[in-house]
């Protein structure tokens, strides 16, 4: 048994492997064209919506907010991007009420065609992924590592823009070296297209060791999640919209779970009278019981409020499971956790491109409840 599920690791990382080279090969130019009319966009003051209706596709706006409103880029600047899903009601008259001539709209999931139609009635730039893989998770990975290569690279157009020096007018002839000096856009659009698919080969690597050395992690923590009676999940920012994902799914396959990320009014309650790093364990004390299981989300593998909730659950006779990036952090290396998926990069795109397929193959393996 444990060699046929070995064996599906591996087909499962061939296919999006496979699934990974074929489309940034074909896209990447286009994603390069996308990040300059982006650049555009947000120099005039153009903000991102991000629509996501649906319990799954929700996870991606919101990651698409995080990710351009807090730079984890030292010195890149905030982009404004909003998260419009279901929680506020149908996704066409949010952006009815949201959308201005110069945004931009990127949306996810099913029952967005009246959305993104009244957002390019608006005059907004829509941003269409639209990765064909057949398998909704391989598909959802993809669009992931799209929209961060955008986000990484918008900034590449931006600082070329912001370095243009305007024309001075009638003296322009006294000060030649003070005109406007448009970029050169397609050595740009170049560069930039080679960047994507360094990155996408990036996300193809770290997929394969976080598949391949963490294969035996993935199965054992498979074990513990298929005879837990629920599923507590949690992260920070972009891995909160993870822990947001893992639990869509586990519901899509009937299976019970809930989402430590999800109520801004205990996550606040509870950092403003405690502290931040009591933010998930308080929330533990009051849900966790034997039998169930905690998945935590960590780029660091050291985040406290991560490591207080482990300890908390371990406490409380929970399974624990963390995927963690970089070494490993804490949680690896004083095995914080039962079960510690790896992806070894120092990249935190990358990091959770490859977790999100290491929770997507995990989902697959626990199975229908």
């Amino acid at each position: 048994m444990a060699a046929l599920a070995a064996d599906r690791v591996d087909a499962l990382l061939a296919r999006r492997t496979e699934a990974n080279a074929r489309w940034f090969a074909a896209e990447a130019e286009r994603l390069a064209r996308l990040c300059h009319q982006m650049a555009e966009r947000f120099t005039r003051g153009g903000r991102l919506l991000a629509v996501g209706p649906s319990p799954s596709a929700r996870s991606d706006a919101r990651h698409v907010a995080v990710e351009f409103v807090h730079p984890v880029i030292v010195g890149k600047r905030a982009l404004p991007a909003l998260a419009l899903t279901g929680e506020g009601g149908p996704a066409a008259a949010q952006v009815a009420l949201a959308a201005e001539p110069d945004d931009m709209l990127i949306a996810f999931g099913p029952g967005i065609a009246d959305a993104v139609a009244t957002a390019r009635s608006r005059g907004c730039l829509i941003v269409e992924l639209g990765a064909p893989a057949e398998d909704p998770f391989v598909r959802q990975e993809l669009e992931e590592t799209a929209y961060h290569v955008l986000w990484e690279l918008v900034h590449v157009f931006l600082e070329h823009l912001e370095r243009r020096v305007h024309d001075t007018g009638a003296a322009a002839f006294l000060y030649p070296f003070m005109a406007e000096r448009e970029m050169d856009v397609e050595a740009v659009v170049e560069d930039v297209r080679r960047s994507v698919l360094m990155k996408a080969d990036e996300i193809g690597a770290l997929r394969a060791q976080t598949l391949t050395e963490g294969a035996g992690e993935l199965l054992a923590a498979a074990a513990a999640l298929g005879t837990a009676t629920r599923v507590l999940a949690l992260g920070n920012g972009g891995s909160a919209t993870d822990a947001m994902d893992l639990v869509a799914d586990l519901h899509a396959a009937g299976r019970s779970a809930l989402d430590l990320t999800e109520d801004a009014g205990i996550l606040t309650a509870v950092a403003n009278d405690i502290g931040p790093a009591a933010i998930f364990a308080r929330q533990v004390i009051a849900h966790g019981r034997p039998g169930d299981a905690l998945v935590a989300f960590t780029t660091s593998g050291g985040s406290e409020n991560v490591i207080a909730a482990l300890a908390e659950a371990r406490r409380r006779g929970l399974a624990t499971v963390a995927l963690v990036g970089y070494d490993g952090g804490r949680i690896l290396a004083d095995r914080l956790a039962d079960h510690v998926i790896a992806s070894r990069s120092q990249h935190i795109p990358r990091i959770q491109e490859a977790q999100a397929s290491a929770y997507h193959v995990l989902v697959e393996l626990v199975g229908p409840a």
